[in-house]
């Protein structure tokens, strides 16, 4: 194995930098928790792992060439730094998740980061045609499958009124005017302390890509006869 040059070194660490970089501000540009620094220091660090790695085989190498007597004890394990870092990535992804109530976020994001590490070692160690053909892989599925593949998902939301008839009449309207498809409805009545009737709809939707939920809640919201409203996670 021949042992790098500055030239080298110095490219390798470029075409990371380069690569993390537009991945980075995709991640960004979407207002997400990791953006271009963290993509590109994250990349980098893989890199640098990688050529050190390589480093130590050349040393090693020659160890073994110019001292035979010590061929027996000399070992250098290509993947032992390399399997640090995928392990050791997974920290950094996890602080960029976020996990709420009804939701989770940051999972692309530490994905992304995770990725980006194997380009980094796939980088430093020089393999740069599985680096460039990864590097566009991550940039299709980062910018252009959520707009190749999409996927409609279920949500419920839960209301409570009183004045049956109206409110649920509105309730469909709505629905069908902002083209959310209805799938099920779950009901039970409650009685109030005075004896009147509480009614209480669960409703199964396919909220359209283009509507944002906290809109439709705030909408329904409007209805006088509507006591309570939110969304559930399913």
């Amino acid at each position: 194995m021949p042992e790098l040059t500055t030239m080298e070194i110095i490219l390798r660490l470029l075409l990371s930098a380069l690569m993390a970089g537009m991945i980075g501000y995709d991640r960004e540009f979407k207002n997400r928790p990791a953006g271009i620094r963290t993509h590109i220091l994250v990349c980098l660090g893989a890199t640098i792992i990688a050529l050190i790695q390589q480093q130590i085989e050349v040393e090693a190498l020659k160890i073994a060439i110019t001292q035979p007597e010590l061929r027996s004890v000399v070992r250098a394990d290509p993947a032992r730094l390399i399997a640090q870092v995928i392990s050791g990535i997974g920290f950094l992804g996890a602080g960029t998740i976020i996990v709420t109530k009804r939701s989770v976020y940051g999972l692309t994001t530490a994905a992304s980061l995770w990725t980006v590490a194997c380009l980094g070692l796939s980088v430093g160690m020089g393999y740069y045609t599985i680096s460039i053909l990864g590097f566009i892989a991550i940039i299709l599925v980062l910018s252009l499958l959520n707009k190749l593949i999409v996927v409609q998902t279920l949500n419920q939301i839960e209301v409570k009124f009183t004045h049956a008839a109206e409110t649920k009449e509105f309730i469909l309207d709505y629905f069908a005017e902002q083209g959310v498809t209805l799938k099920n409805v779950d009901f039970d009545i409650d009685f109030t302390d005075n004896g009147n009737r509480l009614y209480r709809n669960i409703y199964t939707v396919e909220i359209p890509k283009d509507k944002k939920h906290a809109d439709i809640i705030e909408d329904l919201a409007q209805n006088k006869n509507v006591k309570k409203i939110r969304m559930i996670n399913m």
